[in-house]
């Protein structure tokens, strides 16, 4: 979250804009792990960021 967060102040977004985009960033990964019903896990999406470039 935080490489997240510094990614996009670097790109300009004022403070207020970055701390609403990494809560609804952490509010659909909780969504995903309830809807779910598994364990969250940290590394299930380590191997496609390299698609995800830019995003």
């Amino acid at each position: 979250m935080k490489v997240f967060a510094e990614r996009l102040k670097a790109d300009g977004l004022a403070t207020k804009a970055v701390i609403a985009a990494c809560m609804h960033k952490l509010i659909r990964q909780i969504y995903g792990v309830l809807k779910s019903c598994t364990a969250f896990d940290a590394t299930f999406s380590w191997n496609r960021l390299d698609f995800q470039d830019g995003i």
